[in-house]
Parts: structure tokens; C-alpha cells; sequence
């Protein structure tokens, strides 16, 4: 009796591990290849006709904007672009300006934090500091609360808001050294 109870606990076993084999294949088989990918396509990427007749993203990365592994930043459209080898977008999004902007340029990354109080007093997270400008540190940063307002225009902040999701791609990808390039 004793023979045929280890027998079936055996099997169960083995049909319990078959099971979730299975499951945790089709869960890697749905997974993004990478964290730093958005899973689902930008709401703004909509083509529209350039002068000349060709389509045009207008989440495109804009010409001009340096070479390499970089990360780029648009004043103009508040859109950020991460860029790996050959020139590849890795993921691009929308961010909420601080008050005073980087001057356009080529930058590095100089400082991160993990943690911390942002200058308008938010709890903040992988902040990511790339320029100063009229004695104001900029970098990018997400809300803990997830939140991204409008900064108050009567404070100088230089905190660059991004979603959560896309703070920590840019953590993940904009370690020390990283080259960030302003356009307009």
C-alpha cells in the first residue's frame, strides 16, 4: 500500500511540473524581448505627409541628432528617444518639461539617484542628470505617485517628468557617461 501512495504522489508531481513547465513556456513566449521595449505602440504615431510627399512619424527621430548609443531629447515636442547600436530606437515617449529647459547640445550623464525629493518637493525616483542651466540641475525623473503635472511657472525646477514605466527604461539605459543630446 505504502508502494502504490508514493507511486501516485510521484505522478502527481511530475504532472504538477509538466503543468507549469508549460505555463511559464507560454508566459516567455507572450514576454517583450525587452523591459526597455513599450508594449504597446505610441498613441501619437501617426504618419503625416513631409514637403516633398514622404511619410513622416511625428515620433520620428528628429535629423541631426548625433550618432551612437544615445539618448535624445526634443524641446519642441517634449519626446524623448532612447537609442541604441545602429542608430535603433529602443522605445520613445512623452515627457512633462521642467521650467528650465537644457540649452540644445550634446551633454553626458554625470549624476543618478534612486531616490529622493525633487525640488518641488515630489517624492522621486531614477532620476538621471544630464545639464545645468542659470544655476538649475536638469534630468529626468519619475513621480513615485506616477503622476506627471505641469510644473508651478513661479519655481525654477529642472525636473524632466517622465511616467514610471519610462523612468525606469531610462535608468535601465542611461547609466553614467550615457550621451544625452538636446534638440530643439
Amino acid at each position: 500500500m505504502a508502494r502504490s501512495s508514493s507511486g501516485f504522489v510521484a505522478g502527481l508531481t511530475a504532472v504538477a511540473l509538466a503543468a507549469v513547465g508549460f505555463l511559464a513556456y507560454q508566459a516567455s513566449a507572450s514576454a517583450p524581448d525587452t523591459l526597455a521595449e513599450p508594449r504597446t505602440p505610441a498613441s501619437s504615431s501617426s504618419t503625416s505627409k513631409k514637403p516633398g510627399g514622404k511619410e513622416a512619424k511625428p515620433d520620428a527621430l528628429p535629423p541631426l541628432s548625433g550618432q551612437g548609443e544615445r539618448v535624445v531629447y526634443a524641446l519642441g515636442s517634449d519626446r524623448v528617444w532612447l537609442v541604441g547600436e545602429g542608430g535603433k530606437v529602443l522605445r520613445t515617449f512623452t515627457v512633462t518639461p521642467s521650467t528650465v529647459d537644457p540649452l540644445p547640445g550634446e551633454y553626458a550623464v554625470s549624476t543618478r539617484s534612486g531616490a529622493i525629493t525633487g525640488s518641488d518637493g515630489t517624492p522621486i525616483e531614477h532620476v538621471v542628470r544630464f545639464a545645468q542651466n542659470d544655476g538649475v540641475a536638469i534630468g529626468f525623473s519619475a513621480a513615485k505617485d506616477g503622476s506627471t503635472p505641469k510644473p508651478d511657472p513661479s519655481k525654477k525646477t529642472g525636473g524632466i517628468r517622465e511616467s514610471r514605466e519610462d523612468g525606469l527604461a531610462m535608468w535601465e539605459f542611461a547609466t553614467v557617461g550615457t550621451s544625452v543630446v538636446v534638440v530643439d
